[in-house]
């Protein structure tokens, strides 16, 4: 028998043996009187040695467990901090220490007793009774060696979270991160809206869809690649002045350390707004996040710094491109913009149309930059849903963050011509049929809904992408529950190999 299997033959026998004394080792409840975390504020300067005459009841996870005899400790996490417990022969009750014989470390236990703080200063509860609320079968990982294993920490992340803090902290962060996007947008007068997950096309964006099929209605559907982009104009026209949505949205490509397949994303659509409107708001939002959530402005990710505080600089994408690349996206044919992905080491699928091209092309430069960087500029080929440049027609009215070297938001003057946005979206279509998987499909529910009047607006968009450059942290390390591959596939793989 293995270590592992004794372990757990050892804790089911005193699981067993707690039934045949009556003691049920799972109750329903338990009343607690007090936090970890509202003991250590209340008694803090309670003198070493000192004893209050204060009783508490506090349940948790019994983290680590050391007896010397005439006096234990124990370590209590109940999720908000971690309290110690003492007990002592001439304190604690003799049938507490015979049903701590049945606990082990890993156990959830409520201990009621007296606050202290020992001899060498450790605020601690001195333990007059003890239940036990749930019996662990399985050993918690070891402290100080853990889970090494990327993947299987990935897969049980709730022994990531529970044996590292700073984890746990992580995502207290990331909660702290949305809440204060809702919050700065509901106290500007957006609506927060809940718009479908399920859609007859994929629209509001330019990616690859996840399919799938509707039962009851026998329908083809589409997991949705935008944050109700369209849905979120639709209700510009019914009369809304500003909405936004936060949620989750799927899009069938590549990952890496930037991208995943389903991730939270959030949008706004502000009326009688363009996107130098956006570009200030946005600013603000993004100190609000850096401030609140992390108490700093400045980061540090892959090797880049920037500071959120600066001077948010404005730089033209053809520009850009024609500065670093030496090349003009506007008059240079097709030929021309591959030959120069190609000198630059640049993959790309065949037969792309020029907006993939120009896009590749920036993607180049866009490594360059630290940020905060405001792009402005971009082609009418690149962003079919934006509003047409009044100074040059050639571009839109668009706006992109830009931070570490990559894209962290995107926003513009939302398209409200129904003829153009028509147009456009026929040469969308022109494009799919061309075989670009990620061109956007030809809504004519939005089309027509245009055509009774949309009022100027910006619309703007990120994802948790921010979140994960901020922690400075791949994208997946920052999601609590990541996809991961069944371990049988993962077993298959290893044999076919």
């Amino acid at each position: 028998m293995g270590r592992q299997e004794q372990i757990i033959s050892e804790r089911v026998k005193k699981l067993e043996e707690l039934k045949k004394k009556g003691i049920n080792p799972y109750p329903h409840k338990y009343e607690k009187s007090c936090k970890s975390t509202d003991l250590h504020e209340k008694y803090k300067k309670l003198k070493n040695g000192e004893k209050t005459k204060i009783s508490v009841k506090i349940p948790g996870r019994l983290m680590s467990y050391r007896d010397f005899g005439k006096i234990a400790f124990g370590v209590l996490d109940d999720g908000y901090g971690k309290i110690q417990i003492t007990l002592q022969k001439d304190s604690t009750h003799e049938k507490v220490f015979e049903l701590v014989k049945y606990v082990d470390t890993g156990d959830f236990i409520g201990v009621e007793g007296i606050v202290m703080r020992t001899e060498r200063g450790e605020l601690s509860v001195l333990v007059e009774k003890l239940e036990i609320l749930t019996k662990s079968l399985l050993p918690l990982p070891e402290k100080w060696h853990g889970i090494k294993d990327d993947e299987e920490r990935l897969r049980k992340r709730y022994l990531d979270i529970l044996m590292n803090p700073e984890i746990k902290e992580m995502f207290i962060r990331k909660s702290r991160f949305w809440n204060t996007v809702r919050e700065f947008l509901i106290e500007r007068e957006f609506l927060e809206v809940e718009t479908p997950v399920l859609e007859n096309s994929a629209g509001g964006a330019s990616a690859t869809p996840f399919a799938t099929h509707h039962n009851a209605l026998d329908l083809n559907v589409y997991l949705r690649i935008s944050m109700g982009e369209l849905w979120q104009k639709k209700l510009m026209v019914a009369g809304y002045p500003k909405t936004f949505e936060i949620g989750r949205q799927f899009r069938n490509e590549g990952m890496d350390a930037e991208h995943l397949q389903d991730y939270t994303q959030m949008e706004f659509y502000w009326g009688y707004a363009n996107y130098e409107d956006g570009m200030n708001l946005v600013e603000d939002m993004y100190k609000e996040i850096a401030r609140k959530v992390y108490g700093k402005t400045e980061f540090k990710y892959d090797g880049y710094k920037f500071d959120l505080n600066k001077k948010w600089k404005r730089i033209d994408y053809s520009e850009t491109v024609k500065k670093e690349l030496g090349i003009d996206i506007f008059s240079a044919s097709k030929q021309e913009m591959e030959k120069k992905l190609k000198e630059n080491h640049t993959e790309y699928a065949p037969g792309l149309e020029k907006g993939r091209l120009m896009d590749l092309l920036w993607k180049i430069c866009r490594k360059k930059i630290a940020g905060p960087v405001f792009l402005t500029g971009q082609p009418v080929e690149v962003t079919p849903l934006a509003k047409r440049n009044k100074d040059d027609p050639r571009k839109v009215e668009q706006f992109q963050i830009i931070l570490a070297g990559s894209e962290m938001g995107n926003g513009y003057s939302e398209l409200n011509d129904p003829l153009d946005q028509e147009e456009r979206f026929r040469e969308q279509r022109k494009m799919k049929e061309a075989g670009d998987l990620e061109a956007q499909e030809h809504d004519e529910s939005f089309v027509e809904a245009l055509k009774y009047g949309m009022p100027p607006a910006c619309g703007f968009g990120f994802s948790e992408r921010l979140f994960s450059l901020l922690e400075n942290k791949p994208i997946r390390e920052t999601v609590i529950f990541p996809l991961m591959k069944p371990l049988e596939g993962l077993k298959s793989e290893k044999n076919a190999k």
